[in-house]
C-alpha cells in the first residue's frame, strides 16, 4: 500500500492505494470520476487523458503513485461555477462530440495544448490530437472546435 496526497479538479486528496493501481483506476474506481474512460489500456487510444500539473497525461499508462503532490485535471474539473469552459463549449456548439466516449480524453488534450500554446494552428492541433482516437467525427469537426475553443479562451473565457 501507498500513501497519496494531490489536487485533484481542485479538492486535496489523501489516499492509501495499492501500489500497482493505475491513475486512471484511483480516479475511476476510488474517487468515482467517471468521464476520464478506458479505452485501450495500453495507452494508444487515448480517452482515459487526464492533465496532470498542466500536461496530457494518458491515466492508463500512469500509476497511481505517481499523482503524489501533483495537481491534476479531469474532465469533470474543466467547468467553472459559471458555466463551461471554452473548449466544451467550442465542442458542442461545433460538432466536435459525436458518440462522445473519446471527448472527455480529446478535450483534456486540448485543455493542456491551449494552455501552453493560446493560438494553436494546424500542425500543433494535428500533434496534439494524434494520440486520441475517435470513430465518428473524421475530426474536421474537431479541428474547427479547437480552433474556436482557442478564440474564445483568448476572450478571456478560459477555465481548467
Amino acid at each position: 500500500m501507498v500513501n497519496i496526497k494531490f489536487k485533484i479538479n481542485g479538492q486535496k486528496k489523501a489516499l492509501n492505494i495499492h501500489d500497482d493501481m493505475t491513475a486512471l483506476a484511483v480516479i475511476r474506481s476510488l474517487l468515482k470520476l467517471t468521464g476520464t474512460k478506458e479505452g485501450c489500456g495500453i495507452g494508444e487510444c487515448g480517452a482515459c487523458t487526464i492533465n496532470v500539473d498542466g500536461k496530457a497525461v494518458n491515466s492508463c499508462l500512469m500509476l497511481g503513485a505517481q499523482l503524489d503532490g501533483t495537481t491534476v485535471v479531469t474532465v469533470e474539473g474543466l467547468a467553472a461555477k459559471d458555466g463551461l469552459a471554452p473548449v466544451q463549449k467550442a465542442f458542442i456548439e461545433n460538432h466536435g462530440v459525436q458518440c462522445g466516449f473519446c471527448t472527455p480524453g480529446i478535450l483534456m488534450s486540448v485543455n493542456a495544448l491551449l494552455q501552453e500554446i493560446p493560438d494553436p494552428g494546424h500542425e500543433e492541433i494535428s500533434k496534439t490530437l494524434a494520440g486520441n482516437l475517435c470513430r465518428c467525427t473524421g475530426y474536421s469537426q474537431i479541428f474547427t472546435s479547437v480552433k474556436e475553443a482557442a478564440r474564445l479562451a483568448g476572450q478571456g473565457d478560459q477555465h481548467g
